[in-house]
């Protein structure tokens, strides 16, 4: 028998898989899923909302803006199968929070350690790009998703992630006022020894052009590493 924050953590990600509140995401996820790309054509793709991955008790979140259509919409994990998850895994890794350094596929063996990720949006968009009310109605998954975890380090990756979580500490009165500015490594106090770190998203665009670099992303984690043995010690 599962532990019961295991077994909560499982009902979570099977409610968040069963979703359909977005009919042109899910329209959109089973196309791809179809049509494959030419590389995939021996997969099996997921093409339905991608569920939560990770520890269920874990003290970091990483908030990434949405699965990508030929990487965790065929997948069905996380940040695994593309290029931005290898660069992720890599970093998470050399921090301690990964066991392995590569993500393939979900039986590859990986398991992360007081890290788990999540998303602003559960399913593959046209363009990488969720509409505002999309947005809106995937947010109560993330809502959910903090409820369940023990969570006092958040690391949003891109500025639309950086987003979701400041509006869910402004409706939690964890944060008042404006939404701090979107840089690199931006920190904001989110109260009662919880913190959001602001990253790059490690996508194609960012990283080829040098936008963001492995030192760059590795720093991300080691500060919270930092964090969180602070408040273990």
């Amino acid at each position: 028998m599962p532990k019961p924050k295991a077994a909560a953590w499982e009902a979570l990600n099977s409610k968040i898989v069963a979703c359909t509140r977005c009919p042109r995401l899910i329209w959109h996820c089973q196309s791809v899923a179809a049509e494959k790309r030419k590389a995939y054509l021996d997969w099996d793709y997921w093409g339905k909302p991608v569920p939560n991955f990770g520890d269920p008790r874990a003290e970091l979140l990483l908030v990434g803006l949405a699965p990508g259509a030929h990487g965790a919409n065929r997948t069905g994990r996380m940040f695994t199968g593309d290029r931005s998850g290898d660069w992720l895994y890599r970093a998470l890794h050399k921090a301690g929070f990964a066991t392995q350094a590569e993500s393939t596929a979900c039986d590859d063996g990986l398991q992360l350690v007081n890290c788990a990720i999540t998303a602003a949006g559960h399913c593959a968009p046209p363009d990488n790009k969720p509409t505002p009310d999309e947005l809106a109605l995937c947010a109560d998954w993330l809502s959910q998703t903090v409820d369940l975890l023990p969570a006092r380090v958040f690391v949003a990756l891109g500025q639309i992630a950086w987003r979701s979580v400041i509006d869910l500490a402004r409706q939690r009165d964890w944060y008042q006022g404006k939404v701090p500015k979107f840089v690199h490594a931006a920190e904001v106090d989110l109260g009662a020894g919880r913190r959001l770190i602001g990253s790059f998203h490690p996508s194609q665009q960012n990283t080829f052009t040098g936008r963001l670099t492995e030192d760059m992303l590795d720093a991300i984690f080691s500060r919270a590493r930092e964090l969180i043995d602070e408040r273990d010690t």
